[in-house]
């Protein structure tokens, strides 16, 4: 059997998630237990769940049954079980799985840790810890980070306002609250400090930022790029509603704040759009990324869409379609709707079968692809700078330009160079891979 103190923790999930996955192992080294990434030698697996949309509870449970068989078999001694499921299933998922040791709701996660310590050492412990309340919008604490230290996530705010008729996000992460400037340029400092060369910006919605404080995401942005050290800033799920406008002079001009934006519009169809509850119509959704690309020129717009919700007809479908053509959209992600507990289209007519849903979500992807194709043969034959994000040992490293976020998107594949983790260089791009990926020498 391995050693008692052996923790390992399985992450699912957003990037708001790994930051709480990253709080949960700083919290459980903080308290000597010795974190490993290979669950099968830990002598206790921390599952770290997600429960946005259909598939992703389906993986949550999967990944629990998996973890469970693996326990009844003596490869691991206990099973962890927290985040999003739980905050949102509560009490039920232990009649459901009686086989876990401890559910942990969203919380600071200390007393998570705490509670495998005590697990670990045979130690009295609680096999159910609820959550405090909302997070408050304060300091997150010291992270353990998951990701390769060229880049981290900055979560700058805590739930959402909105009311998505699709969307269980509000019920599990509550109403939006914003952390104070001084929060996240603190973060921000510890972060660059550490080495990190890139902050990507994460939030329920990122455009939401200081309007509970009486102010505007821009001021929190240049505040940020303005700290001191070689980083940049990424902006990450930033809601189109009442949009605000100044950032787009950050994105054209400020050297540290990248030109790119991810902005979920889930639909182009008006009909579609109020049905769901989205603020604005499908016309104003192409009037915010004309403006977009007309006042940023060197943008590279990322979204999110929706595809199958209750009413959805064929010809919306070749709205989102004609929408992903128009705008260039490569960089793109696609959901078939599922019905979610607890939300307003739970109780819609959804008359669609999934392999319709899923024809539709291809059509729409097919499109996608077709202008990711084009867009990366755009980029052979010029140069681009690169922040590395891996850098192995056989000379070919991997990392991103502008135009790609990490983990959503692609990257450059760079030949030739001894560059490591966290550098930035010049790179003249001679083709591309299979996968679509760039790839280059040092320039």
């Amino acid at each position: 059997m391995s050693d008692p103190a052996l923790v390992s923790l399985v992450h699912l999930g957003c990037a708001r998630n790994l930051i709480d996955s990253e709080l949960i192992l700083a919290r459980m080294a903080e308290l000597g237990l010795v974190v490993t990434d290979d669950p099968s030698a830990a002598h206790t697996v921390v599952l770290n769940t997600c429960s946005f949309i259909g598939p992703a509870r389906e993986e949550s449970y999967a990944r629990i049954g998996e973890l469970l068989e693996r326990k009844a078999s003596g490869e691991i001694s206990a099973v962890v079980v927290a985040g999003c499921l739980v905050q949102r299933y509560r009490q039920d998922l232990r009649a459901e799985f009686p086989g876990v040791d401890v559910f942990a709701e969203i919380s600071d996660y200390r007393r998570l840790a705490q509670t495998v310590r005590a697990l670990v050492d045979r130690k009295p412990f609680q096999a159910y810890l609820e959550g405090p309340g909302l997070r408050a919008p304060e300091r997150e604490g010291a992270r353990l980070l998951a990701t390769p230290g060229s880049y981290a996530y900055l979560r700058i705010s805590h739930g959402c306002d909105h009311t998505c008729a699709f969307c269980a996000i509000p019920s599990i992460r509550g109403p939006h609250r914003s952390k104070r400037p001084s929060v996240v340029l603190d973060e921000a400092a510890e972060l660059i400090e550490a080495g990190v060369r890139e902050l990507v910006l994460v939030a329920e919605d990122s455009t939401a930022w200081g309007r509970d404080l009486g102010l505007e995401l821009p001021a929190l942005v240049e505040s940020l790029a303005e700290l001191e050290g070689p980083h940049q800033v990424r902006i990450m799920y930033a809601y189109p509603n009442r949009f605000p406008w100044e950032l787009t002079r950050l994105l054209r001009e400020h050297p540290r704040v990248v030109p790119y934006l991810d902005i979920p519009v889930q639909h182009a169809s008006t009909p579609v759009l109020r049905a769901m509850r989205r603020a604005g119509s499908g016309d104003q959704v192409r009037a915010i990324l004309d403006r977009l690309l007309e006042e940023v020129p060197a943008i590279t717009l990322r979204t999110t869409l929706l595809v199958g919700f209750p009413g959805e007809t064929e010809d919306d479908v070749d709205e989102l379609v004609e929408l992903v053509e128009s705008y260039r959209l490569g960089r793109l992600g696609v959901f078939p709707y599922s019905r979610e507990e607890g939300t307003p289209a739970h109780d819609l007519d959804a008359s669609l079968s999934a392999d319709e849903v899923q024809a539709r979500c291809e059509r729409v992807l097919a499109a996608r692809d077709r202008a990711l194709r084009a867009a990366q043969e755009a980029q052979v034959g010029a140069e681009l700078e690169v922040l590395i994000d891996e850098a192995p040992p056989a000379g070919t490293a991997l990392g991103r330009g502008a135009p790609d976020a990490p983990e959503v998107d692609l990257g450059v594949r760079v030949t030739g160079t001894d560059a490591g983790v966290g550098e930035r260089l010049r790179v003249a791009v001679e083709g591309l891979d299979e996968d679509l990926f760039l790839r280059g020498r040092p320039a």
